[in-house]
């Protein structure tokens, strides 16, 4: 008999699924992790790319996340989240953002990156598009891409102030879009969608019932003295089979690393997204969504001094930054970022923040990241000291080239 044929050698990277070939990683965290560990090993750097607060988590939430613990709330729970959070959830959005909204049209996540993640695995499939207005935040193109969707950019500028228009999203629209994208008030750019804008918004998706829209309202409370934050599932309640609503506790109360988000939405897409999350994550830490209890039920007074503090850091930085000759920038009217142009001085997002990082150890996000190369994000979720330092090793940088 003929000796047998030796198997073939598979390599571990020809293993891997062509979606996983074509994830990219997070730009955020992957520059945040390089500029910790050159601090780590002694850089002098300032960094002005986080995306978080640098408030600690009210003493009251971790109070009752810690009063959880002890009492022994340590085991699985519903995989969609405990009753008691999905109705303080339901009465909330309800309360405040003008969405009538029951627990059963509530799924607790694991932040509201997951929110957006069951959501888009639910909705799209294959063919299917996603309008996504940009710049926008670096993971609703990867999410929409796992799900099989192709991304539709409806692009804008400093100079237009990074606004969606109606006729824009009109003439984007085609029969294979499913799902519209808008976060306000918004990452990268800051800007806050305004009554008019939204209402306009809703007239032209009265005209394409193929087309739902998912609401990131992350930074809900984020605003600037002047603007307000307000919910198109809110604002056109007819479309409220087809209007999802993403949040959760990270920005709004300080509390990023525990991961608990939630979406709002009908009950038959969130009983599918709930089964998702059943088979893939289970039900979010259970003594965390005690402490999201707290927060969501609880006095909105730290929650008002965070954010008026976000507003005069936002000042400070729009501020700087305009006195940069070179710099457009659009200034921002919410959440905690600028997202200068700086095409002038004939850089790529990706060349200026590595040689801002390598030269002057100032740690930015390329806007690369969020569609527009000829930006750079920056963050005020940083001392005043560190938001000036930041600025001042900017304006030395770019009077250098």
């Amino acid at each position: 008999m003929p000796a047998p044929r030796p198997a073939l050698s598979i390599s571990p990277a020809e293993r891997l699924s062509e979606r996983a070939k074509a994830l990219q990683p997070s730009l955020t965290l992957a520059i945040a992790a390089r500029a910790k560990q050159l601090k780590a090993d002694g850089h002098n750097i300032c960094s002005l790319s986080a995306g978080e607060p640098d408030f600690e988590t009210p003493e009251f939430i971790r109070r009752a996340a810690a009063d959880a613990l002890a009492a022994g709330l340590t085991r699985y729970g519903p995989a969609a989240g405990e009753p008691a959070l999905r109705e303080a959830i339901a009465a909330k959005t309800s309360r405040e953002n003008g969405r009538p909204t029951r627990a059963a049209e509530v799924l607790v996540t694991n932040g509201g990156k997951q929110a957006l993640y069951n959501l888009f695995q639910v909705l799209l499939q294959s063919g299917d598009e996603l309008l996504l207005p940009s710049p926008y935040w670096l993971s609703y193109p990867e999410i929409a891409r796992l799900a099989g969707a192709r991304v539709v950019e409806l692009s804008s500028s400093a100079g237009q102030g990074f606004r969606l228009t109606a006729e824009q999203l009109e003439a984007a629209i085609t029969p294979a879009s499913r799902l519209l994208v808008l976060n306000s008030p918004g990452n990268p750019t800051g800007t806050v969608l305004n009554r008019a804008e939204l209402e306009a918004i809703a007239a032209v998706l009265r005209r394409h019932p193929q087309v739902a829209v998912v609401c990131d309202e992350i930074y809900e409370f984020l605003v600037n003295p002047g603007h307000e934050h307000l919910s198109l599932a809110g604002l056109a309640p007819d479309l409220a089979d087809r209007v999802f609503i993403v949040n959760g506790c990270a920005k709004g109360w300080a509390m990023t690393g525990w991961r608990v988000g939630w979406l709002v939405g009908p009950e038959p897409v969130i009983a599918a997204a709930a089964a998702l999350q059943s088979q893939t994550t289970s039900n979010v830490c259970t003594f965390a969504q005690y402490g999201a209890l707290a927060a969501v039920n609880g006095p909105r007074e730290c929650v008002r001094e965070m954010a008026a503090e976000f507003s005069r850091r936002r000042a400070l930085l729009s501020d700087g930054l305009r006195a940069i000759g070179g710099i457009t920038l659009q200034p921002p009217e919410g959440a905690f970022y600028a997202f200068p142009d700086l095409s002038h001085f004939k850089l790529d997002s990706m060349q200026l923040s590595n040689r801002l990082l390598d030269e002057v150890g100032l740690a930015v996000v390329p806007g690369a990241a969020f569609g527009d190369d000829r930006c750079i994000r920056l963050s005020c979720a940083a001392s005043p000291a560190t938001i000036e330092d930041g600025l001042e090793r900017l304006r030395r940088f770019l009077s250098a080239l």
